[in-house]
């Protein structure tokens, strides 16, 4: 079993597979990781590269009702299969690769930002304002509309 701290880089890692799918820092992430899980073998890198694909292509065309439970299956599944290398490698491989995993991210990823899906995660300050009768929030579950509030009654002062 790994150490937590080994066990929060394989999170972050299974994290930054599932946030880069779709978007432009894909190429260079999903290169980057086929790279780290094939240490050098080619065939390996290859057979990573269709494996991160169909995760890609699973997030693309998952239906709106069920993308939470797949983003969260994918990143699970991500950070089971680095842990799984990690926990295969010899002490001085794994610290090699553990280097790698950090570089690779802090290259990657956004960096000073959080991000959790269905939610508002935020690594620094955030200030929501509302202006000129709009609406501000940071997550807003359903509908959101604005009415005009009635006049009030004259008589009431």
């Amino acid at each position: 079993m790994l150490e937590q701290a080994l066990t929060a880089l394989a999170a972050a890692g299974g994290a930054a597979v599932v946030q880069a799918a779709g978007t432009d820092a894909w190429t260079g992430l999903r290169q980057a990781v086929a790279r780290w899980f094939g240490r050098g073998d080619r065939q390996r890198e290859r057979v990573e590269l269709e494996r991160l694909d169909r995760t890609a292509g699973e997030l693309e065309t998952a239906d709106a009702a069920v993308i939470e439970r797949e983003r969260i299956r994918q990143e699970a599944a991500w950070q089971a299969r680095i842990e799984a290398l990690l926990e295969s490698l010899e002490d001085t491989e794994r610290a090699q690769a553990v280097e790698e995993m950090r570089a690779l991210l802090a290259q990657h990823t956004r960096q000073g930002g959080v991000s959790a899906g269905g939610g508002l995660a935020v690594g620094g300050n955030v200030d929501i304002r509302a202006e000129k009768g709009s609406i501000a929030a940071g997550v807003i579950h359903g509908g959101a509309h604005i009415v005009r509030p009635p006049q009030p009654d004259p008589t009431q002062g």
